[in-house]
């Protein structure tokens, strides 16, 4: 119901800049970010439930299996979330920071 209602939110708050002839880029780029904030969100409530329900009820070697790939398979649509919000891969500087790194180091070999 939260990841819905953060969407709807998003998605009302969007479409009304968009009619109000405000939107731009960013503002879509934000709306994206809302979005995959909220499906984050879900996906981290679903592994919380999962485990406690495991851990609650039927601790056997199956569940705990099970409960590992549910794990492995949500991190890893995480993982894929945060590289579409960031729009970079984790490995790599962020683009407002790349550039400003590259100065400071060329402005201390002139130093």
């Amino acid at each position: 119901m939260l990841i819905v209602a953060v969407i709807l939110v998003a998605t009302v708050l969007y479409v009304s800049q968009f009619l109000a002839r405000r939107a731009d880029a960013s503002t879509y780029r934000h709306y994206r970010q809302q979005v995959a904030r909220a499906l984050l969100l879900g996906l981290e409530v679903l592994v919380a439930a999962d485990v406690i329900r495991t851990v609650a009820l039927e601790p056997t070697l199956q569940h705990v299996l099970i409960l590992g790939l549910l794990v492995l398979i949500r991190t890893f649509l995480g993982w894929s979330l945060v590289v579409e919000m960031e729009e970079r891969w984790p490995w790599q500087s962020p683009r407002h920071t790349a550039g400003q790194g590259a100065g400071a180091a060329h402005s201390d070999e002139n130093v």
